[in-house]
């Protein structure tokens, strides 16, 4: 594929002012600034160009035209990415979904509902509910990522661990190729066994293989009540092995999510009003929560958890007793990825083995930190064995940083295999982790997935440079 794109010229913009209005096409310094970052480490990548459409007939008029003239597209959501996916690499133009931010259709009958890429999380969620209904993917960052920026990812979040992860919720998805054609991946239906999966590819693809413009996603019944638990464990290895001993005893807790000491102390001070004392002695706490309908079965539940837990040597657990505590609490954990950010430069990996190999996980990225003189603040979706290491610059050299730290970020992610995990489970690939993927996938894996995006998107003008060096 090649990787020489042409320069954007003032006859280009005059073709993009023709079929969007001119706040949609932005080339001013500060539109430029604003969308050359994501939330990314300190990574910086000046776009030539920022389009925001609000046609799905507007960007297939974008990618053809791209496509003939080989300028590279990189589309972007909320920008909240993790793994640099929105980072427009090669300059040219980055596409923001934000006006395609519609809730279309709540097909209250069917369980369904259709949305546009720009919809943020939380409003979505907010808006299934005011119905009775249930959409369960809630990342960290569900007040502000787009749901489209949640199907590039298969985004997860606390609530995965009983509910699955966005691919588990979507039925169909209309894409814009990078030729301009406009497809539907598949149907409206809870089955379709009617050739390949295209939906299925799609997500997770990293917008590398078309452009999402509508989402329609099966939805559930809303859980009508929840308990709570904030459980304190002095030893961090001891709280990750009470993990897979609750489930082993038949409760499959609605979010089970691990919280080392600093990252609730540091959550702590970067969020106020929470009240919140931690004894000197605590390593780590897990956050566990049930829901369902009946209140009754799900203190009896609770009380099961209370005496798996107390196995490992845990000690007094906080049980949240109004909405305003448990709001609170599940702020504090929300906050913790901005809270370490606040504090030093810092690489999140977004590690993930199978739920019982948890503890060996933590013990060895504390020995891989220890080998390499860095420090790491750890937390994450216990119940999916899915652990988010933040490695913290603090006062290492800019030498060690950019040099030896890698070593060691490879040395964890081969940890992660070994154990029988991979090296992403929701953060994806991106720009950053790419230098990696051959630790996870074999030659013939790696070599398939490049075949499928020649297939996709053979000018290479989406998203280039993502996920594989082509």
């Amino acid at each position: 594929m090649t990787m020489k794109y042409k320069q954007i010229t003032i006859e280009d913009i005059d073709y993009f002012v023709s079929i969007c209005p001119h706040d949609q096409v932005n080339t001013d310094a500060e539109s430029l600034l604003k969308y050359s970052k994501d939330e990314t480490e300190d990574l910086m990548m000046l776009p030539q160009l920022v389009l925001k459409p609000n046609k799905v007939e507007q960007v297939s008029l974008i990618m053809k035209y791209c496509n003939k003239h080989n300028i590279p597209v990189t589309p972007r959501g909320a920008g909240t990415g993790l793994s640099g996916g929105a980072l427009p690499l090669h300059g040219g133009i980055v596409l923001s979904t934000e006006k395609l931010n519609r809730v279309l259709e709540i097909d209250e009958r069917n369980l369904q509902a259709t949305v546009e890429p720009g919809v943020i999380n939380q409003i979505f969620q907010d808006e299934v509910a005011k119905k009775g209904l249930f959409y369960p993917p809630d990342p960290a960052s569900r007040g502000s990522c787009f749901l489209g920026g949640n199907i590039a990812h298969c985004s997860g979040g606390p609530r995965a661990v009983k509910y699955g992860v966005t691919r588990d919720y979507v039925l169909n998805l209309e894409v814009v190729l990078p030729n301009g054609e406009i497809i539907w991946t598949g149907a409206n239906t809870l089955k379709n066994s009617t050739g390949y999966s295209l939906t299925h590819l799609m997500i997770g693809s990293e917008g590398t293989l078309g452009i999402v413009t509508k989402i329609v996603f099966k939805l559930i019944p809303l859980p009508q009540k929840n308990v709570l638990m904030l459980v304190p464990f002095n030893n961090a290895e001891k709280a990750c092995e009470a993990v897979a001993a609750v489930f082993y005893k038949g409760i499959v807790p609605s979010a089970m999510e691990f919280m080392e000491r600093d990252a609730i102390d540091w959550a702590l001070k970067y969020v106020d009003g929470i009240n919140l004392e931690v004894d000197d002695l605590v390593q780590a706490h897990l956050l566990i929560e049930l829901d369902g309908n009946d209140l009754d079965v799900l203190l009896k539940e609770a009380e099961m958890v209370a005496e798996v837990v107390e196995q490992f040597e845990c000690g007094e657990i906080l049980f949240a007793d109004s909405e305003a505590q448990k709001q609170n609490l599940w702020k504090m954990r929300r906050s913790v990825a901005e809270a370490v950010k606040s504090n030093s430069v810092y690489k999140e990996e977004d590690t993930v083995v199978k739920r019982a190999e948890l503890p060996k996980l933590l013990k060895g990225v504390k020995e891989i930190g220890n080998k390499y003189g860095f420090k790491s603040v750890c937390y994450g979706h216990a119940g999916d064995g899915n652990l988010h290491v933040n490695i913290i610059k603090g006062d290492l050299s800019d030498e060690i940083w950019n040099e030896e730290i890698t070593k060691g970020i490879a040395e964890i992610f081969q940890l992660c295999v070994n154990l029988g995990g991979t090296i992403s489970g929701e953060h994806g690939i991106g720009l950053v982790q790419k230098k990696y993927l051959d630790i996870a996938q074999s030659k013939a894996q790696i070599d398939l997935q490049i075949g499928i995006k020649k297939v996709f998107d053979p000018n290479n003008i989406l998203n280039p440079g993502k996920i594989f060096n082509v």
